[in-house]
């Protein structure tokens, strides 16, 4: 598979994950018309193949687009996607880890794992850390705050406490937006815990809060999450794209990490969300949870 600059020439490289449709195709598109060579990640054939078009069609002339397709409910088809990046570049300066989604019920995955945990966590965790390398690579040859890692998370994670550390996936009582608002929580202290661990090598981790957007985000939750979405007050898609597009690529997103971001404005995430000794755990528990699936 090839990009339009085959070696990335002197051309800042990002990764946008979920990008067949909604805020991933938005940002993804935002950053390749800006001349980024940008890899995208999504599931669905026919949305994925229609992304791919549009935005190589709408990028720069030394940008360019590739769209790879995994399923991220599964590690093994994370693991096979950041071999796959791996072999297609070897940097990468921004890593937007968009993917996600709510589910109506409890689906668990060929691996065992909670569906809606794992599109929204563990990938996005067990992702990082395959590319850690090429962040690092990036880092050392670019100047500091220039590679950065940002979480796609939600307000949503105001609504919970704090983490089910007895059942982190919600293997035994499911409720749905539960389970995706601890999921948009674990974003935000993985994005807090990378910032405190990856910060050493010159990686910089940042949070944001897209808002309540028009896109087929709902289409697998229940009733109620389908009802609270047609009566939202929503945004386009290009609307979080451009907060994700800045935080990319200008200075405030390269500063101090282990932030929280909502229209291009630092806010105040909820005190669960700046547990340290949580986002500690969450993180040992996730390199666990990986380790009993045969990821290490």
């Amino acid at each position: 598979m090839e990009m339009s600059l085959p070696p990335y020439a002197d051309r800042p490289v990002a990764v946008v994950t979920g990008a067949s449709s909604g805020i991933g195709r938005a940002t993804a598109r935002t950053l390749a018309e800006q001349g980024w060579q940008v890899i995208g990640v999504g599931r669905d054939p026919v949305r994925s193949a229609a992304a791919e078009a549009e935005i190589a069609a709408a990028a720069r002339k030394d940008g360019g687009f590739t769209m790879l397709r995994g399923d991220f409910t599964l590690m093994a088809d994370v693991r096979r996607v950041a071999g796959e990046i791996q072999h297609l570049t070897p940097r990468l300066d921004v890593l937007i880890n968009n993917a996600g989604g709510v589910r109506d019920r409890q689906i668990i995955s060929a691996e065992g794992t909670e569906a809606t945990f794992a599109v929204n966590h563990l990938a996005p965790f067990l992702l990082t850390r395959e590319l850690t390398p090429l962040l690092r690579a990036s880092a050392a040859s670019l100047p500091a705050g220039s590679t950065r890692v940002i979480a796609v998370s939600s307000s949503g994670h105001r609504a919970v406490d704090g983490l089910d550390w007895d059942d982190l996936q919600s293997l035994g009582e499911f409720r749905p937006a539960v389970a995706y608002c601890r999921a948009k929580l674990a974003n935000i202290l993985f994005t807090r815990e990378l910032a405190r661990r990856a910060g050493p090598d010159g990686i910089v981790a940042q949070a944001m809060h897209p808002g309540v957007v028009a896109s087929n985000f709902s289409a697998h939750g229940d009733a109620a999450m389908r009802a609270h979405m047609a009566a939202a007050d929503t945004v386009p898609p290009d609307e979080p794209a451009e907060t994700l597009a800045w935080l990319a690529t200008e200075p405030e997103g390269g500063r101090t990490g282990g932030r929280y971001f909502h229209r291009r404005a630092e806010e105040l995430p909820a005190e669960a969300a700046r547990d340290d000794a949580a986002a500690a755990r969450l993180w040992t528990e996730s390199e666990r949870l990986l380790d009993g699936l045969g990821f290490r």
